[in-house]
């Protein structure tokens, strides 16, 4: 627990210094070794192990002794909920009404061990948070393989120790957040939206006809206002007139929304606008745990895969260099979230229709229409792989057959495929679906990503401007033939799901939640979180606060 790698150097280990014995540091060594015999079979994994290693490495003296340590414990605890994260999970009220044990002189040696154990479980549990999350993903999604953020214990435990004896406990838990603008936009995002809930939340705005620009209305003056919470005011706030100022607010709010940006307060716009702040607040907290899950893993060259944002980027040394629209899964053929690494492409792929597919799609197709499968290029083999003749199959109940669709224009998977091994047989491809990049909200696929401008990442990843840079890919696809073309070294790949969208202008876009993942993902950040250490600490009495 606590590899928290803040770029503290971890120092040749020196025998600690033997703390003058006393009753605080007895009080504290009997609570430990209760703690370690009632969870002797599994204290390695227990939550208390860290506090208890930490405790006993130090001869059970007292850590919090020092009431500047103190002051910026506190803080730092409170400053949790800037992360969307809950201070009562670190017992920060318990230990706001218990400090006075520090300083009251009738206060008993088991107090403030008490005391002491707790401020140290909260340290820990709140640094560990930050590090790499409260909720475990694995416990929300089966599948998940993302690799955790690396932890090492002794290196964490040192970390703390270091930050007591300086009185830099403040400057470890910034180090602790990921280092990434990202996260730290969400955090802005975050306290700029509880500022607008801190003044009433914004206006709802009244339901009604659409609106198109040139018209008046007597909602206009809420919708101004509304849009004023975003950015910039447009316009005189008590004009009812819908004016060029208001359809450019309007539309970028649209685009932010993924929204058809046509300038329109529709039913769409009108339940975007009326979305509360209470709602958005809860999205970036779930977009804030995300965060401090995967963000680590973007480092050096690769691809992710923004499913809520229908987008492909490609990263090089850390930074976007190129990025596409994409069409994912259908909400209920949703495409999954997971890491791989990208290995090979296909140039005229062939298309073998998964089960799913002729069950649920092809099938209903067939029977109505017997010349499907001529009009679409699909060949019937057998599961020895030989061509059968459609009209030998009982397609009211086919059994043993595959369907092939041949390689070339019209392909379902276009012209060309990049691979990578997964669970799943989801693949990135192109597509004869050009259409529907158009849309604003892109869930048409069966599960795999239909990439624009494939060809464009393909030049990319295959990183060989000699032997295959766009021109040499235009003519190996224009040969029709089938071709397997393997890359240079795997490059990582990341389908991630973020639900809040950051831009360039420092703006904030919330994404539909068209998987519903935001919910149960709420749901663990608010289970509360009781420490091991608490209940003892909370049956003593405590001093009256002066």
């Amino acid at each position: 627990m606590l590899g928290l790698l803040l770029g503290t150097a971890l120092h040749a280990q020196q025998p600690a210094p033997e703390p003058p014995p006393g009753p605080v540091a007895e009080q504290i060594r009997e609570r430990i070794e209760q703690w370690r015999a009632a969870h002797a079979d599994a204290a390695a994994q227990a939550p208390g192990d860290a506090v208890a290693a930490f405790y006993e490495q130090n001869r059970f003296a007292p850590a919090w002794t020092q009431a500047g340590n103190l002051d910026q414990l506190l803080v730092a605890l409170r400053d949790m909920a800037g992360d969307g994260l809950d201070p009562e999970d670190y017992a920060l009220t318990e230990l706001q009404r218990r400090r006075a044990v520090l300083t009251d002189p009738q206060a008993t040696a088991q107090q403030r061990a008490q005391f002491d154990l707790l401020a140290t479980d909260a340290c820990f549990a709140a640094l560990l948070h930050l590090y790499r999350g409260k909720v475990d993903p694995a416990t929300l999604d089966t599948h998940w393989n993302f690799d955790p953020r690396q932890l090492d214990q002794a290196r964490g435990l040192q970390a703390v120790r270091e930050a007591l004896a300086q009185g830099t406990i403040g400057a470890l838990f910034a180090r602790a957040r990921p280092q990434h603008p990202y996260y730290a936009q969400l955090r802005t995002a975050l306290a700029k939206l509880r500022e607008v809930a801190a003044q009433g939340g914004w206006p709802v705005i009244a339901d009604g006809p659409t609106l198109k620009p040139g018209s008046r209305d007597a909602r206009m003056p809420a919708l101004r206002r509304r849009l004023q919470r975003a950015g910039p005011a447009p316009g005189d706030a008590a004009d009812d007139r819908y004016d060029p100022a208001l359809e450019a607010a309007l539309k970028q709010f649209q685009r932010e929304q993924y929204l058809a940006a046509d300038g329109h307060l529709g039913k769409a716009t009108l339940a975007a606008l009326n979305v509360p702040v209470a709602a958005r607040i809860e999205q970036l907290r779930a977009n804030l745990e995300r965060a401090r899950w995967l963000l680590h893993q973007l480092q050096g060259e690769f691809v992710v895969v923004d499913i809520a944002g229908y987008q492909v980027v490609y990263y090089k040394d850390g930074k976007p260099v190129w990025r596409s629209r994409v069409q994912v899964g259908k909400p209920y053929r949703s495409t999954p979230v997971f890491k791989s690494a990208i290995t090979y492409l296909t140039l005229n792929p062939t298309w073998t229709v998964p089960p799913t597919i002729l069950k649920n799609d092809i099938l209903p197709k067939l029977r109505k229409n017997r010349g499907y499968l001529a009009a679409n290029r699909i060949r019937v083999l057998d599961s020895q792989g030989r061509e059968l003749a459609p009209a030998s199959v009982d397609w009211a109940n086919p059994r043993g057959i595959v369907l092939r669709q041949d390689a070339g224009p019209g392909n379902s998977l276009g012209r060309l495929v990049i691979r990578f091994p997964n669970d799943y047989a989801v693949y990135m491809h192109d597509t004869p679906h050009q259409e529907l990049f158009a849309s604003e909200r892109r869930t048409f696929s069966s599960g795999c990503i239909r990439v624009e401008r494939p060809r464009e990442l393909a030049e990319l990843l295959l990183g060989d401007p000699l032997h295959w840079n766009r021109a040499e890919i235009d003519r190996a696809i224009d040969t029709l033939q089938t071709q397997t073309v393997m890359l240079p070294k795997p490059v990582p790949l990341l389908l991630a799901y973020w639900t809040v969208d950051l831009r360039e202008d420092g703006r904030v876009g919330f994404r539909p939640d068209v998987y519903r993942r935001d919910p149960p993902l709420l749901a663990a950040l608010a289970r509360p979180r009781v420490s091991p250490w608490l209940p003892a600490a909370a049956t003593a009495p405590v001093p009256a606060q002066p």
